[in-house]
């Protein structure tokens, strides 16, 4: 079944959910990453991407999205601060370019925008078009049409929303909004004239057919920059006592996105801190090509130097 399936990517085709399902549940771990690389190399982009994110603005969001640590309604210990200003944002972004990441994206808690918060956001995006080489991409929330449209026009060129979950595991995570709500961010981000970034987090309970149906929804609405985070519990949240996920399991998720999105940028966000040095190299060649780079929201991120030797011994180019 392995290499029957694996042939079928290669040659164009795409493998169903429950096909999806028994390749990564019947086969050893190791010859799934190894079918996986090879998709990797003969199918996805070998240049890996680089990208940085800044907590624009921080904390008191009034969703209650149970991992997250900046929702007002959980004791975290997460600082909080109105929209960073213009040159707060250049020196962030001007440490990242100094490093070789080519993208910045500013992120904002909440869950939409205030017209004040998409004023500074416009010129916190002119600035850094302004005074870097770098694109600029915006995480918001569920912003309207109208908003994104002025966004767009201030220079952004991506719009990160992302789904989280499966469909059919998000109500048992978030009261506050549904994933329609999101879906309804991307395509209105993709009518104004943007890219599009969209993933989720794993290890938050959802099973490994969980996974696969947010593979497939992604696959769906047509998103080749995927964030896989992994969960990482913050002390307050609901899912603060959340077992984490093995090595393995995040390994076989890598692979199994891979085969439903050959060509796609998968890319590592949160959480990967938690792996072994040597299990993060697993995963660049089971089908991570690209990555988020620098500190994190609201956990420690990666240094870059460090990351981009592991990308380089991995075989990709920077």
């Amino acid at each position: 079944m392995l290499d029957e399936l694996k042939e079928r990517v290669l040659s164009g085709g795409s493998i169903a959910p429950d096909e999806a399902l028994r390749l990564v549940e019947e086969t050893p771990c190791e010859a799934l990453c190894v079918a996986s690389h090879e998709l990797t190399v003969r199918m996805s982009p070998r240049k890996f991407d680089l990208c940085s994110i800044m907590n624009a603005k921080s904390g008191r969001c009034p969703e209650d999205c149970r991992w997250c640590a900046q929702s007002l309604h959980y004791p975290t210990q997460v600082q909080t601060h109105g929209m960073a200003g213009e040159e707060e944002c250049l020196r962030h972004a001007l440490l990242n370019e100094r490093q070789g990441v080519a993208r910045f994206s500013l992120v904002t808690s909440g869950r939409q925008p205030s017209k004040d918060d998409v004023e500074k956001l416009c010129r916190n995006i002119q600035h850094l078009r302004e005074h870097t080489g770098m694109q600029v991409c915006i995480s918001v929330g569920l912003a309207s049409e109208d908003d994104l449209r002025r966004l767009q026009a201030a220079g952004a060129s991506r719009c990160h929303c992302n789904m989280e979950t499966a469909p059919s595991h998000f109500a048992r995570l978030c009261s506050t909004h549904a994933q329609a709500a999101k879906i309804a961010t991307l395509k209105a981000a993709r009518r104004v004239g943007m890219d599009v970034c969209s993933g989720g987090i794993i290890g938050m309970g959802e099973t490994m057919a969980q996974r696969i149906e947010l593979a497939f929804l992604l696959k769906r609405l047509e998103v080749s920059s995927i964030p896989l985070n992994i969960l990482h519990p913050i002390p307050g949240t609901p899912l603060e006592h959340q077992v984490p996920l093995a090595a393995e399991e995040v390994l076989r998720t890598v692979a199994i996105f891979r085969f439903i999105h050959p060509k796609a940028y998968l890319r590592f966000a949160g959480g990967r801190s938690q792996l072994a040095t040597s299990d993060v190299e697993k995963a660049l060649h089971a089908g991570i090509n690209s990555a988020i780079v620098g500190d994190l929201l609201t956990t420690v991120g990666s240094k870059v130097e460090e990351d981009k030797l592991m990308i380089k011994r991995a075989g990709y180019e920077l």
